[in-house]
């Protein structure tokens, strides 16, 4: 972990994935250091009809609450926060949420695009991105807005990944600071919890 520069002056996490992400993302949130002090905030793929169930199943095994925020609803620091199914969720200046059922976006509501984003447009150098397995291109571009304006980028090394495409994608268009294995992100958590205590 000595590679990666860490300090206290992060605002924000953002993690995208899709098929082959859940079991990646029960890990980091059953291993997240407790008073872990950045709101999380989750773009993952999931059926845009079944809207219970999913948040439960992370919530269960999380060591903090997943919400699915509402409309305008304020980001709060230490919250773990879900895209609700069928919504595209945005981060507005202000540091709240805004949700919309526009068109999909890479056949994707929520589009992981849109989130990591508008998480970069927000939060520019103080953003942490990750992306983890996934199916399709989404979140490439996402990661590469987020590398643009400052922010630290980390993608779930493909051998690992159920499917490497989502993480390829990114690393095929941007400069991605770290490729790690889903135990090193959960290593890498802990260690940035250490630079807010």
């Amino acid at each position: 972990m000595s590679a990666i520069k860490l300090n206290n002056s992060y605002k924000a996490v953002v993690i995208g994935g899709s098929a082959g992400s859940f079991q990646g993302v029960i890990k980091i949130l059953s291993q997240l250091p407790k008073g872990f002090p950045l709101p999380i905030i989750m773009a993952l793929h999931r059926l845009k009809h079944v809207r219970h169930g999913f948040v439960e199943a992370l919530s269960i095994k999380s060591v903090v609450q997943v919400t699915e925020p509402y409309d305008k609803e304020a980001i709060k620091k230490g919250g773990v926060y879900l895209a609700p199914a069928n919504y595209h969720m945005s981060i507005e200046l202000g540091n709240y949420f805004a949700l919309s059922t526009e068109e999909m976006v890479n056949n994707s509501r929520p589009a992981i695009d849109i989130t990591l984003g508008t998480c970069a447009y927000v939060y520019k150098e103080k953003l942490i991105g990750i992306l983890l397995s996934g199916a399709n291109r989404d979140g490439a571009l996402g990661m590469k807005n987020i590398h643009d304006k400052g922010g630290l980028t980390i993608v779930q090394d493909p051998a690992e990944c159920m499917i490497e495409t989502m993480p390829k994608a990114a690393l095929a268009v941007t400069e991605i600071d770290h490729v790690m294995k889903v135990d090193q992100i959960v290593d890498f958590f802990k260690e940035l919890d250490k630079q807010y205590r």
